[in-house]
C-alpha cells in the first residue's frame, strides 16, 4: 500500500490498512500486478462521493477522460465508454460498474474492452470518514490489479497505474476541497 506520501501518522496507517484489508480485496494472478494509493481529502464523505459515485461521469474529476457515454442506469452491470485524451497510451475504454454501495462508500469498476494496454483491470475505490484539521475530511482509498503488459515488469506496471490513480485522486481532492470552501458557512470576523 502507498501511503507514505500521505502524511498519516502511525493511527492513519492502521486504519488504511485495515480498510485495504476489509473493502480491498484482489486475486491477483502470476503475470499481474496489484497496489492500493491513499489519499486524504479535507471535504467531508458525502460530497466526495457525490463524485465518485457518478460511474456516468468520471470527468467532473478524472483529468484524463474527454467525454463519457453511460448505457442503462447506474447499476452493478451498467456500461460506460470512455474517451481518454491524448497524450497516454490509449484512447477509449469500456468499463463495467462492478459494486455500487451507497451506504459504505465503495465503487468498483472492471476494464472489459478498449484501446489501451490495461488488461483485466479491475479497481476498487472507498471512502471513510475522519477528521482533518479539525474538519470533516475523507480518506480516500484506491486499489487496482492489471495484467503486467508484454515487455513491461510488474514494477513499471505498478507505477504507471500507481501515477495515473494518484493524478485522479489529486484531482478529486481539488474539486472537493474548492466545492467543500463553497459550501462553508461560517461566520468571518471583520
Amino acid at each position: 500500500m502507498n501511503g507514505n506520501s500521505n502524511g498519516f501518522g502511525s493511527a492513519g496507517t492502521v486504519a488504511a490498512t485495515e480498510f485495504v484489508r476489509r473493502h480491498h480485496r484482489h486475486e491477483t494472478g502470476e503475470n499481474q500486478c496489484s497496489s492500493a494509493v491513499v489519499k486524504r481529502i479535507k471535504a467531508p464523505v458525502p460530497l466526495v462521493w457525490s463524485l465518485v459515485r457518478r460511474f456516468d461521469q468520471p470527468q467532473k474529476y478524472k483529468p484524463f477522460v474527454s467525454r463519457c457515454v453511460a448505457q442503462g442506469s447506474l447499476e452493478i452491470g451498467s456500461l460506460r465508454e470512455v474517451d481518454v485524451k491524448s497524450g497516454l497510451p490509449a484512447t477509449t475504454s469500456t468499463e463495467r460498474l462492478e459494486l455500487l454501495d451507497d451506504d459504505e462508500h465503495i465503487l468498483s469498476i472492471r476494464i472489459i474492452g478498449g484501446d489501451h494496454r490495461l488488461k483485466n483491470y479491475s479497481s476498487i475505490i472507498s471512502l471513510h470518514p475522519e477528521i482533518i484539521d479539525g474538519r470533516p475530511g475523507t480518506l480516500v482509498i484506491e486499489s487496482f490489479v492489471v495484467d503486467v503488459p508484454e515487455g513491461n515488469t510488474k514494477d513499471e506496471t505498478c507505477y504507471f497505474v500507481e501515477a495515473l490513480i494518484k493524478c485522479n485522486l489529486k484531482s478529486l481532492a481539488d474539486v472537493s476541497e474548492g466545492l467543500a470552501v463553497q459550501d462553508r458557512t461560517e461566520p468571518i470576523d471583520l
